[in-house]
């Protein structure tokens, strides 16, 4: 089992920036696939950026403005979103999957005023 937290959401103005933080409640390292979703009314969570299985993976779209990282020693996993724009505006999840289990963190919501 594993809990998750998130932190870093907020408002921001478009063009800002933004950090969002998932503190894991045990060790990351032995965690293969760990990541961020986000969410918007009416619709299904979508993969924003992942590792999984050795490999880094973004949604086109945030490519090269978005970037996640890992912090092990912490248990932390990060998520550095730059040049934002209203259109990701949604509720961020963290999403970790040690094995067979889904785990999801609360969510934090980012919102990005035009």
């Amino acid at each position: 089992q594993v809990q998750l937290v998130e932190s870093g959401g907020g408002l921001v103005q478009a063009g800002g920036s933004l950090r969002l933080s998932c503190a894991a409640s045990r060790s990351i390292s032995s965690i293969n696939s760990m990541g961020w979703y986000r969410q918007t009314p009416g619709n299904q969570r979508e993969l924003v950026a992942e590792f999984s299985g050795g490999i880094t993976n973004y949604e086109d779209s945030v490519k090269g403005r978005f970037t996640i990282s890992r912090d092990n020693a912490k248990n932390t996993v990060y998520l550095q979103m730059n040049s934002l724009k209203p259109e990701v505006t949604a509720v961020y999840y963290c999403h970790a999957k040690p094995s067979t289990y889904n785990y999801w963190g609360q969510g934090t919501q980012v919102t990005v005023s035009s």
